[in-house]
């Protein structure tokens, strides 16, 4: 498939998936007029990049994980860093589990205060 239709289908834009290609995240092959080609398991791989970027990787970081989710083949040091990752990952979540439940707090107490006409005032 070629760039645009690749963008389209991963939900990413053709800048992006040139930026991955200068990242070294995705590879793609050349047709004899420069257009950029791709196989359908980029649209999988292309997701995977941003669920990463998401959870605050790094580039660099990507692409030192990427073979090993490709071949499934790590080194010790690498299953060391995927574990301090997902550890990091992890305490963001119960970071943001922690928000959320307090938001929960927040408009129940609102929600309550209002329906018996105390309201919260700006201060």
């Amino acid at each position: 498939m070629r760039i645009g239709e690749l963008a389209t289908r991963a939900g990413v834009s053709v800048r992006a998936l040139r930026y991955y290609e200068e990242q070294n995240l995705l590879a793609s092959e050349r047709s004899p007029s420069g257009q950029r080609h791709y196989p359908d398991s980029a649209v999988d791989r292309v997701q995977l990049i941003q669920q990463l970027y998401a959870a605050g990787l790094s580039s660099k970081s990507i692409a030192e994980l990427l073979p090993c989710v490709v071949n499934g083949e790590a080194t010790p040091e690498l299953l060391d860093r995927l574990s301090a990752e997902r550890d990091r990952i992890n305490r963001q979540i119960g970071g943001l589990v922690s928000a959320r439940d307090r938001l929960d707090s927040v408009i129940t107490t609102a929600t309550a205060n209002w329906h018996t006409g105390r309201r919260c005032r700006p201060q």
